[in-house]
């Protein structure tokens, strides 16, 4: 759902949406849409680094409006995307408290894949929360159970 077409009706459409069970993801490109989709009680919002008109790119953006959620690891899923070419770029929105990151062309069919899968499997990604649990030699599964045997040495 994006926050600045729906304007007033977002909070109906994120109702509408939960009464028929789809999960949403409310996107937006600036302040005033983050607060409008908080205000609705999104659950997954998605900051977008790109105007939804021109399809300028503002590479900040995101990293302006992280101070705008709760933390990362809930409430709230957050996601920051929009010109997203490296994994220093990554790093840094996960860093400012996103729990998850859109990259799309830069990533898309590029020899650059594994550098980007490389990295989010890096362990030191993990939010705070979880950083301080012990987890560092626990694999889990898909379904996020803990897996029996020996951590797996995954590049």
């Amino acid at each position: 759902l994006i926050a600045g077409v729906l304007g007033p009706a977002l909070e109906n459409f994120l109702n509408l949406a939960t009464i028929i069970g789809l999960e949403t993801i409310v996107e937006c490109h600036t302040r005033n849409e983050v607060q409008a989709a908080l205000d609705a009680l999104a659950q997954n919002i998605m900051v977008s680094n790109r105007d939804r008109i021109t399809g300028e790119l503002y590479p900040e953006q995101a990293i302006k409006l992280a101070g705008m959620f709760p933390g990362s690891g809930g409430p709230i899923v957050t996601i920051a995307g929009g010109g997203v070419e490296t994994t220093e770029e990554m790093k840094k929105l996960l860093a400012v408290g996103y729990d998850g990151v859109v990259v799309g062309k830069t990533v898309m069919g590029s020899a650059r894949a594994p550098e980007f899968i490389r990295s989010v499997r890096d362990r030191t990604l993990l939010p705070a929360e979880f950083s301080q649990w012990g987890l560092d030699d626990v694999e889990f599964d898909m379904d996020g159970n803990i897996m029996s045997g020996p951590k797996r040495n995954i590049p």
